[in-house]
């Protein structure tokens, strides 16, 4: 009898779509069998990796064959919770050697997201990757592009995007909560609570500790010491390893709009900065902004982000008096303004008077059975836009938010041509829009 994953792929190569029973008929016992199992192998499995691996792992469509991180420390660990699965401490080695993998769950730091992912991708495997999807524009471009031309079912890690929240954003906007959306403000205070900014690269060079591989975790990144301020977290906030607090949060927090707006690519940005802003670290804080030409889903509108302690100011329809959290998305329409917090979180309705006036829009929307479960069973069934964060969303709503590390990178406003992917008025900006790998650790396509 053919296996579920072998008549898949009948059904690609073919295009006919032979009979497929009912899961409890084949299984028999009720549990899923091996040939409907989703193989994955997590690269990167502590912190946000373990989440996944937490989370993933424990699908019953789901079979952990592959464990990989830089880190023995870490590696061992996941380990003991899957014995079975192999271990490796070189992603390349792991995609080389093992042939029994089916997806990949990416949990690296973001300069790590591209290689990983595309090398996958080539060989045919479903990625789930972190967030950011990745650390440069042209990466993003080339994940989305390569995502297509493999076919592979493919999702970004802002888990938000499978909740509720999603939903009722755009259901208080089709209601015509708000009327005509007129701007955007969205915020997070990761910069300088969670991490530290806007400082020189560390002169000290202390020992690498004994369980950390330091040349692979720097992988593509141009060599340097080893230092306890990059590994294993506060790498965020380095210009070489991540994209500081608007990649962290801007892809949870900025979701709804672009989702719902239909929002695509800006045709400027510009940034104010912090006067420590440098070419190691970012900004302590920044304030982005976004220009988007009219289209038939929204009017011409701006959008911006603040981060490192900054917050809106005299947004029309809200109370100044009230604290609407350290991170949150506001839309900003003729009839009012929807107000959310983190993670794509559900929207509540200002003013005061607007919402006791105006009843919930019902919902309408279907719902998904959860971020990484929607991934799992998409990869199984071979429909990639059953995933709805996957590259060929995801892929262009990170481009778009890169463009603004641009202005803050080279202070100044940029006039951005998303078809050519250039900076028109910025040349030196494409050493940042597409970077240079070390040797070894070139991307794939």
């Amino acid at each position: 009898m053919q296996t579920r994953r072998r008549l898949l792929r009948n059904i690609i190569a073919t295009g006919t779509a032979p009979l497929i029973l009912p899961r409890h008929l084949i299984a028999g016992s009720g549990q899923t069998p091996p040939s409907e199992k989703l193989t994955t192998a997590h690269i990167g499995v502590s912190g946000m990796g373990g989440g996944n691996l937490g989370e993933i792992g424990k699908f019953a469509e789901v079979q952990v064959v592959g464990l990989c991180d830089v880190d023995t420390g870490h590696l061992a660990g996941a380990a003991k919770e899957y014995p079975n699965a192999k271990t490796h401490r070189d992603w390349r080695k792991m995609l080389e050697s093992q042939k029994d993998i089916d997806a990949v769950v990416v949990s690296t730091p973001d300069h790590h997201h591209a290689p990983v992912s595309l090398a996958a991708m080539v060989q045919g495997k479903h990625v789930y990757c972190e967030k950011p999807l990745a650390h440069t524009i042209e990466e993003a471009r080339l994940m989305y592009e390569t995502s297509e031309k493999m076919k592979v079912v493919t999702q970004m890690g802002n888990g938000g995007h499978g909740g509720d929240g999603l939903r009722r954003w755009q259901e208080y906007i089709d209601a015509g909560a708000i009327g005509k959306v007129k701007e955007i403000h969205s915020w997070s205070d990761r910069a300088g609570n969670r991490w530290s900014q806007g400082k020189p690269r560390p002169k000290d060079t202390p020992a690498v500790p004994n369980s950390l591989d330091w040349d692979l975790w720097l992988g593509p990144a141009p060599e340097r010491p080893y230092h306890p301020s990059y590994h294993p977290f506060h790498w965020r906030g380095i210009w070489d390893f991540g994209c500081g607090a608007l990649g962290d949060m801007a892809v949870h927090n900025a979701d709804p709009a672009y989702w719902v707006l239909g929002l695509g690519a800006p045709d400027w940005v510009d940034a104010e900065v912090s006067d420590d802003a440098n070419d190691e670290s970012f900004p302590t804080w920044s304030i982005v902004k976004w220009h988007f030409a009219a289209t038939n889903k929204h009017p011409e509108l701006i959008m911006k982000w603040y981060d490192g302690g900054k917050k809106p100011e005299n947004v029309p329809f809200l109370d100044p008096k009230v604290n609407y959290g350290d991170n949150g998305l506001i839309i900003v329409g003729e009839k009012g303004a929807l107000v959310g917090g983190s993670h794509a979180g559900p929207p509540r309705l200002w003013p005061v008077e607007a919402s006791v006036k105006t009843p919930p829009p019902k919902p309408t929307l279907p719902r998904s059975a959860g971020h990484r479960i929607e991934w799992v069973r998409a990869a199984l069934a071979g429909k990639p836009r059953d995933s709805l964060s996957g590259f060929w969303y995801s892929a262009p709503f990170t481009e778009s938010l890169l463009t603004g590390l641009l202005a803050v990178r080279f202070k100044k406003r940029i006039e951005w041509d998303a078809a050519k992917m250039e900076a028109k008025n910025c040349p030196e900006a494409q050493a940042v829009i597409r970077k240079a790998y070390r040797e070894g650790w070139k991307l794939p396509v």
